[in-house]
């Protein structure tokens, strides 16, 4: 697995230390503000920002489908339409949208280890977002 954080050099073999060691350190508007962690097959996670305020997205490469990270709960601080901001960009997000770090973690481990990602993250589908660049 080839892991990529803003503004460092890519591991490629990334291992469970090298996850833990970035995903904490992820902030909105810090030196490093999104990774990306991509399988054999091109499929990937990537997050944009951190704390407390993550954005979380897995694309399938194999099925060509593109889908955004939420839970069952809403934010109660962040309600639809709150933007994130981060170097990379701005991104509108539902109140339901807003992830922590620890859960962008266990997303990156179970995916890294080839596991079922957490029951606790559901998956909106956003294809339909990106059919315009296939």
């Amino acid at each position: 697995m080839l892991l990529k954080v803003e503004k460092k050099a890519p591991v490629e073999n990334a291992t469970t230390a090298n996850v833990r060691a970035v995903i904490p350190k992820l902030r909105s508007y810090g030196p490093s503000s999104y990774a990306s962690l991509t399988d054999a097959q091109g499929s990937y996670l990537q997050v944009a920002g951190g704390g407390v305020t993550c954005m979380l997205e897995w694309r399938d490469a194999v099925n060509r489908r593109h889908f955004r990270a939420h839970l069952d709960a809403p934010s109660k601080v962040f309600p639809d339409g709150t933007i994130l901001t981060f170097s990379g960009g701005e991104v509108k997000l539902r109140a339901d949208e807003w992830l922590t770090a620890p859960m962008v973690e266990a997303a990156f481990l179970a995916f890294l280890e080839g596991a079922p990602l957490p029951d606790a993250i559901r998956w909106r589908d956003i294809s339909a977002m990106f059919e315009h660049l296939a």
